[in-house]
């Protein structure tokens, strides 16, 4: 554990905010582009790159991705909020017998619900795990909950190769591609750029299903073993609950906010027009952002039952993109910086000279997690480094699925270091990041492992 111990003073000590991270990265870009690069307008060429940033801050396409994956998270951890949803962890935590099938319980419900959304594994993990930890302090079940938390944390493990990854669902858009490396590539290569690339071959492919179950299946018995060899801890946990606002008291028009009737008559709006609107495109298993938001709006305020308990559930969820609100066009302004100073262009050469397009997923795969630990946005990394992953494997001529997969994993599997998206979960659980750390530096080590060899084999 000592290991651990350091890590984790390291990130407390060392490691500033996510928005000084950003800041910081900007700051790098400008010196990296005034002293590497060259303008090609007859313009100052410190005052070209400042035009370069401003440019990318305010990029339409990219500030309509920011909403996508915001509204991602805020709609799944809605889902989570909803009475239904409640039900089933309850129906979850009624199997605990002891830690180790406990963690077991924790950690394939939390995968299985983090590949259908992150958002909604995220804030599902955490209250499955404050949930474990109420049940089994209440009924006198000897428990390790520091390894139950970790385990609440470990859908953020495989979230990016899921259904809501952000990177296979924004090239799964027409049109998105092009839009990403319009200011990067040459008309030459853009020509080779396909108008997307379905899901049905990135998150549905045979090789991703298929490493995702060597994944569930080896961090189950893994967290199965650790609660067979880790020792109870004690617990001082108040029941937690969410409260919406009661109607008692409203009158007239301010009722209409409790009706179940006017909620459910809307909910069922949104998922006729779902059907009508996505159908061909779910035959073909091609999930994109506006599908997946769409169909989770509509479940949502139909689980809520009325649209004042859905609003309440949103202003508790809202808080939890507040950071990500504010860093997204930063990263969009180094990306700006990036695109047009000619940056990608030459890191993605240097990348093609030291790789062939065997080593080239595996290099992409280290390369996205050591940008994840500075960059914990799956959306704001794909604007940064995506550019450079597609220019780079159209180079050396890689399957780009398997290029896009390969930054989804990379990036993924060290949110098990980054601790940045557990604070959620450490709210919720009370538990501290030093306290799971050592938990799920295992499953990064282990997970890593999976991931490089299905990069090799497929």
């Amino acid at each position: 554990m000592r290991l651990t111990k350091f890590i984790a003073h390291i990130f407390r000590r060392y490691l500033p905010s996510p928005f000084t991270i950003a800041v910081l990265l900007t700051l790098l870009t400008f010196v990296l582009a005034f002293f590497f690069t060259s303008s090609s307008v007859e313009q100052n060429h410190l005052f070209a790159i400042f035009s370069y940033w401003e440019n990318g801050i305010w990029n339409n396409d990219l500030l309509v991705f920011a909403y996508q994956m915001m509204l991602i998270l805020v709609l799944g951890h809605v889902l989570v909020l909803s009475k239904p949803m409640k039900g089933v962890i309850s129906s979850i935590v009624k199997h605990v017998r002891n830690t180790s099938n406990a963690a077991v319980l924790v950690v394939v419900s939390t995968m299985m619900v983090s590949f259908f959304n992150w958002g909604l594994g995220l804030i599902f993990g955490a209250l499955l795990a404050r949930k474990v930890g109420e049940y089994a302090q209440g009924n006198g079940i000897p428990l390790n909950y520091p390894l139950i938390g970790a385990c609440g944390y470990a859908g953020l493990m495989v979230w990016h190769g899921g259904i809501s990854g952000s990177a296979p669902i924004k090239v799964s858009e027409d049109g998105h591609l092009k839009s990403l490396m319009q200011f990067v590539s040459t008309d030459e290569w853009l020509t080779k750029l396909p108008v997307s690339i379905s899901t049905s071959s990135t998150v549905f492919s045979l090789s991703n299903i298929l490493i995702f179950t060597v994944v569930l299946i080896t961090i189950s018995l893994l967290v199965f073993y650790l609660g067979k060899r880790t020792a109870p801890t004690k617990m001082d946990l108040a029941k937690y609950a969410f409260k919406a606002r009661s109607k008692e008291g409203l009158v007239g028009a301010e009722k209409l906010d409790f009706s179940r009737p006017l909620a459910l008559t809307f909910g069922v709006l949104i998922l006729l027009v779902f059907l009508i609107q996505y159908l061909p495109a779910l035959r073909k298993l091609n999930i994109t952002p506006n599908m997946l938001n769409f169909f989770m709006l509509g479940l949502a305020i139909i689980l809520h039952g009325n649209f004042q308990s859905f609003l309440a559930a949103v202003d508790s969820a809202i808080k939890d993109v507040a950071g990500i609100l504010i860093q997204f066009p930063l990263y969009f302004g180094i990306m700006g910086i990036m695109a047009n100073s000619g940056m990608v262009d030459r890191i993605s050469n240097f990348f093609v000279t030291i790789s062939t397009d065997a080593t080239l997923p595996i290099f992409t795969f280290f390369s996205a997690g050591l940008v994840n630990v500075f960059v914990p946005s799956g959306g704001g990394q794909w604007a940064i480094q995506g550019p450079l992953v597609i220019q780079s494997a159209l180079q050396l001529n890689v399957p780009l699925p398997k290029a896009v997969m390969a930054l989804a994993y990379g990036d993924q599997i060290t949110n098990m270091l980054q601790p940045f998206w557990a604070l959620p979960l450490l709210a919720i659980t009370k538990l501290r990041a030093k306290e799971i750390l050592p938990y799920t530096l295992l499953f990064m080590l282990v997970g890593s492992i999976i991931y490089i060899v299905g990069l090799l084999l497929f």
